[in-house]
């Protein structure tokens, strides 16, 4: 963070100094709030979980060199007291932001948020220093956790902004006001919290309608939800996509035999050639989405498609691929999910898997409400129609109904089968796969497949090869 005094922080915040003997001391390092994280010089952001109480770390944080602690009450050491942690830590984001003089790009979408601020920030590292959201914190104490951790150098700010109700976005980008705000898509993610496919375009929308007159609003021109939202913002207009009406469109896309996308990206300011490192059609919309940022921020074609190609996944459990010494290939995905990248996911299984057989290890996609069941059955189902080889669904309710979709679509008999948890869904793998055999583990991230993910990559590197 940059280095402010604790008097400077607590008229920021709205707080009261208790225990502080001198109000000019600054905090010079980070902002946080796992007490495992503190450094000499940090603030320590104190909250009460369900679990644990940062409160009771206090003087165990000013001993390891916290200066002091942001905190709802005294503590018996230097802090800075408030009603309510969470918006004083709000507030304090609020407040660096409009001493830095960096550009601040938000960012958001039913699906890709992630891959796609990793991308943004590895193509615009390239020209000047960036700092994004690290992994997907990008709710109200992630964005501004994130946010705090720039400093005098930073020139770009990538933050990722989530939402699960109305509301959301417009208070995250109240914290952080964009410059440039770009919308992915709109998909069922959380639709049963939301309500439906409108609602969720209402809440996304949000983002366009906090950007300033002179800023940019950066739209998918293939998604319809999001193309209209050109209409609820005062800003410049900028799209992107595989239309031809896009301003930053890729053309000839296609996959190697390896399921990396190759294409020609095509911008305003010229055009040049990606081959991507990351796995999946999908990504291409996600590396038209960075370009387009890109481009906006002064990068041409030929450095953005540099970038891109040699981008990587920079988040845990999304679509990483390991190939075992026994030429299996396990690709983890499973980190989260929802129908739209289900879908995606699938397609990239099957572009990797080639003429070798490929398996779908699947678990619950969760809070879709009412959508539950048509959505599980529906993925299974495609799972059929792409020729995946085998289906094993994971868990309770939603695996049984991607199992009896994938049996109902093609009769599969023993091509798809459900088991009760992650262990069994191991014991199988291990007793039936074979060298050369590419298998996708995805599920929401609470039903925990990675587990499964992991214990073939263990089996793997302890010479472990079916005899068949």
């Amino acid at each position: 963070m940059i280095a402010l005094s604790l008097a400077e922080i607590a008229a920021a915040v709205g707080g009261q100094t208790y225990d502080i003997p001198d109000p000019s001391a600054q905090i010079t390092g980070p902002v946080v709030r796992d007490s495992r994280e503190v450094v000499p010089g940090s603030l320590f952001a104190a909250f009460a979980g369900e679990h644990a109480d940062g409160h009771d770390y206090a003087a165990q944080v000013v001993r390891a060199g916290a200066v002091a602690v942001l905190a709802a009450r005294p503590v018996g050491v230097p802090a800075i007291v408030v009603d309510d942690v969470q918006r004083a830590l709000g507030a304090l984001a609020r407040h660096v932001v409009a001493r830095l003089g960096a550009t601040l790009v938000a960012l958001t979408g039913s699906a890709g948020k992630t891959s796609t601020k990793d991308l943004i920030a590895q193509v615009l590292r390239r020209k000047a220093p960036t700092v994004f959201t690290p992994g997907s914190l990008n709710n109200e104490i992630g964005l501004p956790l994130t946010a705090l951790s720039a400093t005098e150098e930073t020139r770009f700010l990538v933050l990722e902004m989530g939402a699960r109700g109305i509301g959301h976005i417009r208070y995250l980008a109240g914290l952080t006001p964009p410059k440039v705000g770009l919308v992915l898509n709109v998909g069922t993610a959380h639709i049963g919290e939301f309500g439906g496919r409108e609602q969720i375009a209402q809440a996304k929308g949000e983002l366009v309608e906090s950007l300033p007159a002179d800023g940019t609003a950066i739209l998918n021109a293939d998604d319809p939800l999001v193309r209209a939202m050109a209409s609820r913002t005062q800003a410049k207009v900028l799209l992107f996509g595989e239309s031809g009406e896009a301003d930053v469109r890729a053309e000839n896309v296609r996959l190697t035999d390896s399921g990396q996308p190759v294409f020609r990206l095509r911008t305003p300011s010229g055009c040049s050639d990606v081959t991507m490192r990351l796995y999946g059609e999908h990504h291409v919309s996600n590396a038209l989405a960075a370009a387009a940022v890109a481009h906006e921020l002064g990068m041409s074609a030929d450095e953005i498609a540099v970038a891109l190609s040699e981008a990587e996944s920079l988040s845990r459990w999304r679509m990483e691929v390991t190939e075992r010494p026994d030429g299996v290939t396990i690709v983890n995905d499973a980190y989260n999910a929802n129908p739209e990248s289900m879908r995606a996911a699938l397609r990239a299984l099957v572009a990797m898997g080639g003429e070798r057989r490929t398996w779908a290890v699947l678990g619950k996609m969760a809070e879709l409400g009412d959508e539950a069941l048509a959505e599980h059955d529906a993925v299974g189902r495609l799972a059929v129609r792409l020729n995946v080889s085998k289906l094993v669904a994971v868990g309770g309710r939603e695996a049984a109904w991607l199992q009896l979709g994938a049996y109902n679509e093609g009769s599969w008999g023993e091509e798809s089968v459900h088991v009760s948890d992650a262990q069994a869904a191991v014991d199988l793998l291990r007793s039936q796969l074979r060298p050369g055999d590419v298998v996708l583990v995805k599920a929401s991230r609470s039903v925990g497949l990675e587990s499964v993910a992991q214990a073939l990559l263990e089996a793997g590197a302890e010479g472990e090869v079916a005899a068949r």
